[in-house]
This record gives structure tokens, C-alpha cells and sequence, in this order.
């Protein structure tokens, strides 16, 4: 592996704090670089100088845990990388990703395809994946999907699920009669989304007694609804907090959220061939399992750590 210089970062423990995140945007960046980032703000439109690849995450720790695979996975292969970590949500990231300030993002088919098509509705996997290509910018491509899925879900806390008797085999069509009396909350960018309260009307009929903007899956949602501020929320569906704190995920039979593979997004012309090959052989060997247990050890590690280990580990370092 190429040896850089990494400047110390605060460990991200929680999926989400998108309000700090964004708030402190350009701050995190002096936080997360290789030898050879100078730095630059994150939201800046400005290409990466040289041929240095620029990976950058989403605002929540799952993204920023996947960035940091993909980034020690190609300096493996001898590629020089740097980091620009919690910059934002998708309608930010894909700006920054048309015009070649990033490199590589790392991306969930079903959230990408409904942000470029929301009126899609693809059957597979490879259905999907032909969709967002129909889609995507020119300057754009996806790599190889994963295995590993982590979807968004309609979740509710204990107290609630059984106030009105729901487990994890209710639907959240089960919510049509009772979703008045109840606050959701979840990242701002939910209620605008077809994969959010815009779909959840137009799929399964709800309308919620209020919408309680928090971050995006991360330790603001879930406090919430342990504290029952809200009663249903957006958690992502590998998020251990979970099964720790009895949430109930109700079942989507209509499949709102559709398929939610790990798969990269990449500026066509910053990724050499090594580089393609070497994100579709992390791709192959990512499934649900490995990105829940890498979940769980990130509320407790960096998760630049974790992604090392992993990459060691799965023979890609």
C-alpha cells in the first residue's frame, strides 16, 4: 500500500449529525486528507489538481466508513487519493461529482436512481443500474453493485409499535389510519424525496401529524424516537441501534425503497482502469452482513480503522 501522511480526525460514531456537518463543512476537511490534499473546502466546484482521485462521502458515518474503504482500496493500487468527508447530502454530492470536484462517491442504486428518476421502478438489481446509467450525466458512470443493501425504512420506537400492536412483520401500510396522530422524523431532505414523505403519500396513503427535520439516520433521529420526540423516523436498516433499542422496522411490500446496493459513483475520467477494478473487487466482496458488523464497530472506531482492518482482512489491501 502506498504510504501517505494522514492527519488526525475525530472519530464519527454515529450515522448522521448532518446539522454539524454541514455547519462545519469546511472545518472537517483540514480534519481528513492525505499528503497530498491541501485542504479545499468541500463544497467548493474546483477539480482536484494532478492526478489525484477525490473521494468524497455524504453526511452520515456509513458513507463517510465506505469512503475510506475506496480510498485505501485504490492507494493499494498505487493511486494517490484524497478524502472530502461529510460534505453533504446527494443534492449537493452529484453537483460536486458532474463538475470533477469529486472523484468517487460511494452511492445506494435505489436513493441514486430516484433522485435522477423518481417515477422509476426497476425489478432487479441490473434493471436498476441500466436506469441510472439512462440517467446519469455523461461525465458520469456506476461501478459493479454490491450485495449489501442499507435501506432507508419507516421505523418505529417501542412504546409506539406497541401502543398499536406492530412488530416487524406489520407493513407500513398498517400506518394509514393512525399516521395523524404521529411525528416522523428523519434528514430535512426526506420530505421532498420519493423515497420519503412524498412517496410514503403517494405509495401507501400516509399523511403524518408533523415532520421533525433531525439528520440522516444518525444520533439525532435515533435520540428522537428513543425519547419518543418522534414516533416514527427514517433508521437505516444496518444500523445495530436497532436491535439494541427494540425499534420496530416495518415491512415496504410495495417496495417504496426499492433496492439499496452499495455501489460507486465515479467522474469517468479521474479513475484509471486499476482504480475501476480495484472499487469493483471491493464491491464483490461486500455484502449486508459485513456492512452491518463494519456499522457496529464504527460507533466505537474510527471508521478510517475500520476500513483497514476490513481491506486487510478481505485480501485488498
Amino acid at each position: 500500500m502506498t504510504s501517505t501522511k494522514r492527519t488526525s480526525r475525530p472519530i464519527r460514531r454515529n450515522r448522521g449529525a448532518a446539522a454539524v456537518a454541514l455547519a462545519a463543512a469546511t472545518a472537517l476537511v483540514a480534519g481528513c486528507s492525505s499528503s497530498d490534499d491541501k485542504g479545499d473546502n468541500p463544497l467548493s466546484d474546483s477539480k482536484a489538481s494532478g492526478d489525484s482521485v477525490v473521494v468524497g462521502s455524504n453526511n452520515f458515518a456509513e458513507s463517510t466508513l465506505l469512503a475510506d474503504i475506496y480510498g485505501e482500496a485504490l492507494k493499494a493500487k498505487g493511486i494517490k487519493v484524497s478524502y472530502r468527508p461529510n460534505i453533504g447530502s446527494r443534492e449537493t454530492t452529484y453537483g460536486l461529482l458532474k463538475n470533477g470536484a469529486v472523484s468517487v462517491l460511494p452511492e445506494y442504486n435505489g436513493a441514486l436512481l430516484a433522485y435522477l428518476d423518481p417515477k422509476a421502478r426497476p425489478k432487479t438489481v441490473e434493471a436498476t443500474t441500466s436506469a441510472i446509467e439512462a440517467k446519469l450525466d455523461s461525465k458520469l458512470t456506476v461501478l459493479e453493485p454490491s450485495p449489501a443493501q442499507s435501506k432507508d425504512s419507516v421505523t418505529l420506537n417501542a412504546a409506539t409499535a406497541k401502543k398499536y400492536n406492530l412488530t416487524g412483520k406489520s407493513s407500513i401500510a398498517d400506518l394509514k389510519d393512525i399516521a395523524k396522530d404521529l411525528v416522523i422524523g428523519a434528514s430535512p431532505e426526506f420530505q421532498t424525496r420519493q423515497q420519503g414523505l412524498v412517496g410514503l403519500k403517494d405509495v401507501y396513503g400516509l399523511e403524518f401529524k408533523s415532520f421533525k427535520a433531525l439528520d440522516a439516520g444518525g444520533s439525532l433521529t435515533k435520540a428522537a424516537l428513543k425519547k419518543d420526540a418522534v414516533q416514527v423516523a427514517d433508521v437505516f436498516t444496518t444500523d445495530a441501534d436497532i436491535s439494541k433499542e427494540k425499534f420496530v422496522v416495518l415491512q415496504d411490500p410495495k417496495n417504496l425503497f426499492g433496492f439499496e446496493n452499495v455501489q460507486p459513483l465515479v467522474y469517468k475520467s479521474a479513475l484509471p482502469q486499476k482504480g475501476v477494478d480495484a472499487l469493483n473487487a471491493v464491491s464483490a466482496k461486500l455484502d449486508t452482513a459485513t456492512l452491518l458488523d463494519l456499522d457496529t464497530q464504527v460507533q466505537n472506531k474510527d471508521p478510517m480503522d475500520v476500513a483497514k482492518a476490513w481491506l486487510k482482512s478481505a485480501g485488498l489491501d
